[in-house]
């Protein structure tokens, strides 16, 4: 897998192969199962039920990084943060950036586009109970690693949502850079920051999923503030 991703020779190359991985057997079977047994909500729908490619602009100077997909969101609709509450949040929030062209995502061919902003995951699969573990993590991370290489002319931000995606960040900040992360790691918090020579800045932002969302942690107020920090600094406010 590691070296299929190090062949992947653009971004559609790296999309087509993420999307045909099967290297954690655990992932793979809660995948397929969801697919299968569906929400009844969805029961009329055909799930992805696939590894979930990154989204968005192959020149991208932002970059959001992401947990993994849900189970019955991008694992249903086959892209990043689409059909689900976090993407209603996440893409609302890009919209009154300016970093995308509508405030909804319901499925991977709605005429959703970005501007100058890439979004991946940690991990490509969906999880059991939205929690992978760090050997899952790290199984995952040369399709992340070559994705970012792919784009690294032009990045220049990188948005973590969550504790998860901000330790998944520094072993990309080697791999893809040849830069040895600061000792000790940066802490996670809403709105930390931290900016390096020749690397792109990392932010820190709470994870819009719904137990942020709904609780009152993570306000629309604060994601505006981290979208246009992150605008300023990767040049596009």
């Amino acid at each position: 897998m590691a070296a299929r991703a190090q062949r992947a020779a653009d971004l559609a190359d790296l999309d087509g192969a993420v999307a045909d991985c099967f290297a954690c057997p655990r992932l793979v079977a809660w995948r397929e199962e969801v697919a299968a047994t569906r929400r009844a909500s969805f029961r009329d729908q055909e799930y992805w039920g696939r590894p979930v490619p990154g989204f968005g602009a192959p020149g991208a100077r932002l970059g959001i990084l992401g947990l993994a997909p849900a189970a019955h969101g991008g694992n249903r609709t086959g892209r990043i943060f689409t059909g689900d509450r976090s993407g209603d949040v996440l893409f609302a929030a890009l919209h009154r950036a300016g970093l995308a062209n509508q405030p909804t995502s319901v499925w991977r061919d709605d005429g959703l586009a970005l501007r100058d902003t890439r979004i991946f995951a940690a991990v490509r699969c969906a999880p059991p109970d939205n929690k992978p573990t760090p050997g899952e993590r790290d199984t995952c991370a040369p399709w992340l690693h070559r994705e970012i290489a792919l784009i690294k002319p032009t990045l220049r931000v990188v948005v973590a949502l969550g504790a998860f995606a901000w330790a998944a960040w520094w072993p990309a900040m080697t791999s893809v850079y040849g830069v040895r992360p600061p000792v000790p790691r940066p802490v996670f918090g809403h709105g930390a920051r931290w900016s390096g020579p020749d690397v792109p800045t990392v932010i820190g932002c709470y994870h819009v999923s719904q137990q942020n969302t709904f609780t009152g942690r993570l306000t629309p107020a604060m994601l505006d503030d981290v979208f246009a920090d992150a605008k300023h600094r990767a040049g596009l406010a």
